[in-house]
């Protein structure tokens, strides 16, 4: 959000190449292969399974090379494991050939081709990199579907495996279960001012704010209010003199008056509608030599932006409508940022998500409704990619115009309505509560239909929870695979209840 407002490189780029790992079976976004060459590339369901959702490629009639591929977390390691097999579909009678490639490796590229005649069926196809002698780690595997050919095919992919184990990118390290501080938003009025600071001043003496953006923020009540257990900030259509600058536009920049290291934030938010609104949950570096902000006010201020770090944990308007993203500015990325990711929601103004982001001493992971999409884990944790071993404080805005486009010329007026914020650290933190590898065990982990319980010690019982704390399930036949087949997808917590009275919590993705 606080972009470099010297000069605007560029405006962020829309969508966002997520890297992953095998097993591929597109059941998730980030199974997202990259097209050259005139294909493309998109997922549907299976024609064979109505709830099986498969990655389609489309060949055109160029005879020039076309393909698909995707940036791998977890290289393929030919060493351990030297065959890679996927189901393949094509519609047609043909006879196709399909090649696999590894590259980007320790070792040259290397690929193996297969054919297949059948149609209107699945194919397992086993693409063995041993009969090439096919060694080293590779982390880009790309597909090739009839190389040479003059005639456009549409065809289907599915379980794209290596056989080794997966592991989820966006899983969380620490698990943060004690709330520290937050605001529900109860009472109508004013907010809280032993929470929130109303952030005016201008940055940029005679200018304004980062960006170009357009409007003024006020500590009126016209600009934020709570209302019916909600905080509205309110982006208005008006002319507004203050500072010796004439805007356009008012809205509200409120600061947090708590500062904090590492833990987990949620907001739970619906968005403002309109062109050019440009809503925001973020935090900054309580070290930032900003006037007008909370803790430079504070004498805190030692640093410029973007020393200080920055963690954008929702934007949006830098795309389409619905279009969400997140960002970390560094000293070693920052305006064109290149730590960043984005998510499609279908219903931002109309629904409320929370937005959250996991900050942990190895980890910045972003979800969304609980959802991890995003981790930020730079090898090197130094000045220029790692600002984030000091406290940092939230900020919620709705700027105007700026990098995130032309404002729509019949706007007059859209909130952010947020249900709460909650910031969540762990205040008794004791190897009971988080080391569950030792004497309890939950498996598999990642858990889709069943997960399983053994322990040393004797459980009572068991208690699964959503992110919001409601009760999703109780049990105390442990020593059955436990059904939750009727849990939606997410983050759960799991309580365990020992015979010594101590619970202990896990983290459970389904």
């Amino acid at each position: 959000m606080y972009r470099n407002y010297l000069k605007i490189i560029s405006i962020l780029i829309f969508k966002v190449s997520i890297a992953q790992e095998t097993p591929i079976d597109f059941s998730n976004s980030i199974d997202n292969f990259n097209v050259w060459g005139g294909s493309t590339f998109t997922t549907r369901l299976s024609p064979t399974e109505s709830n099986n959702t498969v990655g389609e490629f489309f060949r055109s009639n160029s005879p020039l090379e076309q393909g698909y591929y995707i940036d791998l977390t977890k290289p393929i390691d030919l060493d351990v494991e030297d065959k890679i097999t996927l189901l393949f579909y094509a519609f047609d009678p043909n006879i196709h050939t399909v090649i696999v490639k590894l590259e980007r490796g320790s070792n040259p590229d290397l690929e193996v081709g297969k054919t297949v005649s059948t149609h209107n069926d699945w194919t397992e196809l086993t693409f063995d990199f041993s009969t090439i002698g096919g060694t080293g780690m590779y982390d880009r595997l790309t597909i090739r579907i009839d190389d040479g050919s003059s005639v456009s095919g549409t065809f289907l992919i599915d379980n794209v495996n290596d056989n080794s184990t997966f592991t989820d990118p966006n899983a969380l390290d620490v698990i943060y279960n004690d709330l520290v501080w937050g605001d529900e938003f109860n009472t109508n009025g004013s907010l809280d001012f032993t929470k929130w600071h109303h952030q005016t001043q201008v940055i940029i003496p005679g200018v304004g704010w980062a960006n170009n953006e357009e409007q003024h923020y006020t500590s009126r009540s016209d600009n934020s209010f709570v209302d019916n257990g909600f905080l509205n900030i309110v982006a208005k259509k008006e002319v507004y003199s203050d500072q010796g600058i004439t805007k356009n536009y008012t809205s509200a920049r409120l600061n947090s008056k708590f500062a904090f290291t590492y833990g987990r934030v949620d907001v739970r938010a619906k968005l403002p509608l309109g062109d050019g609104t440009w809503p925001a949950i973020w935090t900054l570096g309580k070290n930032i030599n900003e006037d007008g902000a909370y803790w430079d006010n504070q004498g805190f201020g030692s640093v410029s932006w973007p020393a200080c770090g920055e963690i954008d944990i929702m934007e949006h308007g830098l795309g389409p409508i619905n279009h969400t993203s997140s960002a970390l500015h560094t000293p070693s990325s920052f305006a064109n940022t290149i730590n960043k990711a984005s998510q499609e929601i279908s219903d931002v103004a109309d629904n409320f998500h929370i937005y959250s982001v996991n900050w942990s001493p190895n980890q910045i992971t972003f979800l969304i409704d609980g959802i991890g999409f995003y981790t930020y884990n730079p090898n090197i944790k130094d000045l220029n990619t790692w600002p984030f071993d000091l406290d940092q404080y939230i900020i919620l805005n709705v700027a105007m115009g700026g990098i995130s486009g032309s404002i729509d010329p019949d706007f007059l007026q859209s909130n952010m309505v947020i249900d709460y914020v909650r910031v969540y650290q762990n205040n008794s933190l004791n190897s009971n509560d988080y080391d569950i590898t030792g004497t309890i065990k939950l498996f598999p982990n990642p858990a889709r239909t069943h997960f399983k319980m053994s322990s040393t010690s004797k459980i009572d019982y068991i208690e699964v929870n959503n992110i919001l704390g409601k009760l999703m399930l109780k049990t105390d036949a442990i020593n059955e695979p436990i059904n939750i087949e009727g849990l939606q997808t997410g983050v759960y917590f799991v309580t365990i209840f020992l015979e010594n009275s101590k619970t202990t919590k896990k983290l459970v993705i389904k």
